[in-house]
């Protein structure tokens, strides 16, 4: 009897320990916490992006300290993350591209112009999308965006200024989706 609540509990411990790590967003497992760096960062909010009543990605953030200013997070020049997971096999690289063309368009107010290169080289690491591919976009100060995808480091795209038109598509005063922004804002 003792043997079988031992083993009870011990089953009960790795499963608690195991759930404390991810937090179910829309049916997508993410972590309660990132790192950029040595800076460990923390779950702020997710939800996802729906395009024609259909879930397209997941996306959540992470910060410092959990934030519901929006403009605050845009602006701020220290660590923090995006991380999306694409749930859709319907997205492909092209249509991705002409999502975050018109997102960079709408956050930077039609002033894509300067980061035009930049744009291009963080559009090019969505070439071979697929549906479940994990992408993580995580600011760090003086060295810019890390562009990971499934673990593996995929470009380095530097700039203040990319990071707040990267931030901008989903947390802009044009977001990407007003229920997406709401949900990454923890609101």
């Amino acid at each position: 009897m003792v043997l079988k609540r031992a083993g009870f509990l011990a089953v009960a411990l790795v499963f608690l320990a195991t759930s404390a790590f991810a937090v179910d967003i829309v049916g997508v497992d993410m972590p309660d916490t990132l790192k950029a760096g040595d800076t460990s960062l923390v779950l702020n909010g997710g939800g996802k992006r729906t395009k024609f009543g259909m879930k397209v990605y997941v996306a959540a953030l992470y910060l410092k300290q959990k934030s519901a200013d929006a403009n605050a997070i845009i602006n701020a020049d220290e660590p923090m993350a995006i991380r999306l997971q694409i749930t859709s096999g319907l997205v492909t690289p092209d249509k991705m591209k002409a999502a975050i063309d018109e997102g960079f368009e709408k956050s930077t107010g039609g002033n894509v112009a300067p980061l035009k290169a930049k744009i291009d080289a963080f559009t090019a690491c969505f070439r071979g999308l697929a549906k479940d591919d994990v992408y993580d976009f995580v600011y760090q100060p003086g060295k810019g965006i890390e562009i990971m995808k499934a673990g593996k480091l995929v470009s380095v795209i530097h700039g203040l200024d990319f990071k707040k038109a990267l931030f901008g598509i989903w947390l802009g005063k044009e977001p990407a989706q007003d229920s997406l922004k709401e949900n990454m804002l923890g609101k």
